[in-house]
C-alpha cells in the first residue's frame, strides 16, 4: 500500500510539472510576437520602418551635396492579395536631405472591391532609422474597386546623419489584403 501511495504521489508530481511546463511554453510562445516587435523597434533589426509621416522642413541648407545615396524600390504582394503592384521606378539617387518623389501603382484585376495595406521594410537594417517617408500610401489603407487602377505617391528623404558607409539601401513594400478587417487605420498609427 505504501508503494502504491508513493507511486501515486510521484505520478501526480510529474503530471503537475508537465502541465506547468506546457503552460509556460504556451505563455512564452504567445509573448514572443510582441517581444520580437519591441526588440526590432529598439534595435532597428528586421527593417521595420515607421508608418507615420516625417515632419519635413523645406530647407536646401540641410541637403548634403557632398555625397549620394541610392534607394532601390521593391513592390511585392502577399499571396492572398490579387492586385498588380509596381513602382514607377526601380531606384533613385539622392543627396541626403533631398526629397525624392515617385509613385507606386496598384491595379485591382478582380470583380470585387478590395482594401489593401502596404507594409514597408528597409535593408540593410542599419539604414532603417535614416529613411524617412514624408508622404506615403502606406500610412493608410487603400481601397480599389473592381478593375480600378490607382497611382499612389511616395515622398522620401534620406537623413543627413546616415552613416557614410551606407551608399545603397532598399525600400520594400509588401501589400496585404485587409478587406476582412474593414476600413481601418494603418496598424502602426494610434
Amino acid at each position: 500500500m505504501a508503494n502504491h501511495l508513493k507511486n501515486h504521489a510521484m505520478t501526480r508530481k510529474t503530471l503537475i510539472r508537465g502541465l506547468l511546463a506546457a503552460v509556460g511554453m504556451f505563455g512564452f510562445g504567445f509573448a514572443m510576437v510582441p517581444l520580437y516587435d519591441v526588440f526590432c523597434q529598439v534595435t532597428g533589426l528586421n527593417g521595420k520602418t515607421s508608418n507615420t509621416p516625417y515632419a519635413y522642413k523645406n530647407s536646401s541648407a540641410s541637403v548634403d551635396k557632398s555625397r549620394q545615396v541610392t534607394v532601390q524600390f521593391v513592390a511585392t504582394h502577399n499571396k492572398e492579395m490579387p492586385w498588380l503592384f509596381t513602382s514607377d521606378i526601380t531606384e533613385i539617387t539622392l543627396h541626403p536631405g533631398e526629397v525624392g518623389k515617385l509613385s507606386f501603382t496598384a491595379v485591382n484585376p478582380t470583380d470585387r472591391q478590395i482594401i489593401g495595406q502596404a507594409i514597408p521594410s528597409v535593408s540593410p537594417f542599419q539604414a532603417t532609422n535614416y529613411l524617412h517617408k514624408v508622404e506615403c500610401f502606406c500610412f493608410t489603407t487603400q481601397t480599389l474597386k473592381p478593375g480600378e487602377k490607382k497611382v499612389m505617391p511616395l515622398h522620401i528623404i534620406v537623413d543627413q546623419e546616415i552613416p557614410k558607409h551606407i551608399t545603397k539601401l532598399t525600400l520594400s513594400y509588401t501589400l496585404f489584403d485587409v478587406t476582412e478587417l474593414g476600413e481601418t487605420p494603418s496598424p502602426s498609427t494610434p
